[in-house]
């Protein structure tokens, strides 16, 4: 036998070998070697053939040492790994890698393929997976747009070190993000740009589902006795509050996170992917970040979201309803004569439309505040502009300048001389006197 040959058979085939060359000399049978071998006669007879014809080589698999033909170039496996470890990829997990290499290096490989060429590099997953505990999970919503669930996550979303605030809806019967929206803190704006977006998208949802914070609830809300709301007594809404009672819709407050883990898993899918997205498309500010986001959102959707098991529950908007004068500031003030108020130490004017009726000579309006469209006025359900105004400062009459008069003490003023005035007392006594004073106080005897 070759030595080339020798070294390329395993040792499964060296004991075919061995048990074929015995039959060929004739110290075993058809069916001996049959039975050694745990093949069939069949299989005896035709590797018999061959190792007469062609030796040991007919043992060996004609494809043993050769490369697969759908088997990766090392060129390719070489790029793969470089891009794996380069800073844009560096962070997301396998299975978002390979999307990654479809969408923007046009490289299209198994997950198998590409787990296994990673692991062999020694690349590992940044998304550990963590032993899943059984618990009792609620069931989604039967319909879309009967529960949407509010939140915002810190994170390093623009990989700066600097910690963003990212606002999101989604929709507890498919999963599908109804909005997001990134900012420098958790903010009454972010929370009104993601239902806005939801509005003008999908449609006026049945009910949220949010935490406690201050801008949905207020908290003064739980601190009313039983008493007062037997009474009827009431807190005021907060603005995200209010807008939501415009729209119909019904607030429910979580008491815990676990109460609203489909918004909760959502922020754990986006920190391991919207990072890289954002690096993959160059994006460095909030701003950027926002409009990347709503061209982003559907093909997240595609991916994730699952099919409800009835019609969509979401409202359309009414006709004729601004839903920017809905999702705003909202705050009441009177107005004089001339038509101007004050707003937070600043006075507007209120400029009158022809289109629209005329003011009163005094009244009460509403100043709604958006970074859309800046400071407006609603009077009696009509929308009216208004322009900044300096009002000229109420002068105060010139009042005759005092003399000040300087305050002398007289001569005889103890301040002066009264150290003078009053006779000096002086305790002078002798070493012996006090000696003598002690000895009575101290060792006279005491009468019995």
């Amino acid at each position: 036998m070759n030595k080339e040959v020798y070294y390329q058979m395993s040792q499964k085939q060296l004991s075919r070998y061995v048990t074929i060359s015995g039959l060929i000399e004739e110290k075993l049978t058809v069916k001996e070697a049959a039975i050694s071998l745990g093949l069939s006669t069949r299989q005896i007879l035709r590797l018999k053939k061959g190792v007469k014809t062609s030796g040991a080589n007919a043992l060996v698999h004609k494809n043993s040492g050769r490369k697969p033909s759908h088997a990766l170039a090392d060129i390719l496996r070489e790029k793969i790994i470089t891009l794996r470890n380069s800073p844009t990829y560096s962070t997301a997990n396998f299975y978002h890698f390979q999307e990654l290499l479809a969408e923007y290096e046009k490289i299209k490989i198994s997950y198998s393929a590409l787990y296994t060429l990673l692991k062999k590099a020694g690349i590992t997953s940044p998304k550990k997976r963590r032993r899943i505990r059984s618990h009792r999970r609620r069931k989604r919503k039967e319909q879309e747009g009967l529960l949407i669930q509010l939140d915002a996550s810190p994170f390093d979303w623009l990989s700066d070190g600097k910690e963003y605030y990212l606002h999101g809806g989604i929709d507890d019967a498919t999963g599908k993000v109804v909005g997001l929206y990134l900012a420098e803190g958790e903010c009454l704006e972010g929370y009104f740009q993601v239902a806005r977006r939801m509005c003008l998208d999908y449609g006026i949802p049945v009910s949220t589902y949010s935490d406690r914070h201050t801008i949905f609830f207020s908290p003064k809300k739980d601190k009313l006795s039983l008493e007062e709301q037997l009474a009827g007594k009431r807190v005021n809404l907060t603005q995200f509050g209010r807008a939501m009672s415009q729209l119909g819709v019904h607030m429910i407050g979580a008491r815990s996170p676990q109460a609203k883990g489909r918004i909760e898993r959502l922020w754990q899918t986006l920190q391991s992917r919207l990072p890289v997205e954002l690096k993959c498309q160059g994006i460095k500010t909030a701003q950027e970040a926002n409009i990347f986001l709503r061209e982003y959102l559907p093909k997240f959707n595609a991916h994730f979201k699952v099919e409800a098991k009835e019609e969509s529950a979401f409202r359309p908007l009414p006709t004729g309803m601004d839903i920017d004068h809905i999702l705003c500031v909202i705050e009441k003030r009177t107005y004089d004569k001339g038509g101007v108020f004050s707003f937070y130490h600043q006075h507007f004017q209120i400029t009158e439309d022809k289109d629209l009726p005329r003011l009163a000579p005094r009244g009460r309006i509403e100043v709604l505040v958006s970074p859309r469209f800046g400071l407006k006025v609603r009077y009696q359900g009509n929308i009216y502009a208004t322009t900044p105004c300096a009002r000229p400062k109420a002068k105060k009459a010139d009042k005759p300048m005092k003399e000040k008069k300087i305050w002398t003490p007289d001569d005889l003023h103890y301040y002066k001389h009264g150290h003078q005035l009053l006779a000096k007392t002086s305790f002078q006594e002798s070493d012996r006197e006090i000696i003598q004073m002690l000895e009575k106080l101290f060792l006279s005897k005491v009468d019995k």
